[in-house]
């Protein structure tokens, strides 16, 4: 997957964290650093490299969003694996 398929994946999985409303609080926590964290890899330039406390509240939010939001979870979880597969 080049750089441009990776934008545009974020970019869609970012549009669809900002239309999600959860209502708990930890819900809201995580949506708000997914949110932080997806804007900081658009706006790298090269090496879309994430802080490793981005992979861990990736994996948070697919573990707490699986049940209600299936949608979400599996964008993040596509995100996951593709940036597994790129060695990030």
């Amino acid at each position: 997957m080049d750089n441009q398929e990776i934008d545009d994946l974020l970019q869609k999985l970012h549009k669809e964290i900002e239309e999600i409303e959860s209502d708990d609080e930890k819900g809201q926590e995580l949506l708000r650093e997914l949110s932080a964290d997806i804007r900081e890899l658009l706006e790298r330039a090269e090496s879309k490299q994430p802080e490793p406390s981005m992979m861990d509240r990736l994996e948070t939010s697919i573990e707490h969003f699986e049940v209600k939001y299936p949608d979400l979870t599996a964008a993040l979880s596509n995100l996951s694996r593709i940036l597994s597969n790129a060695g990030i």
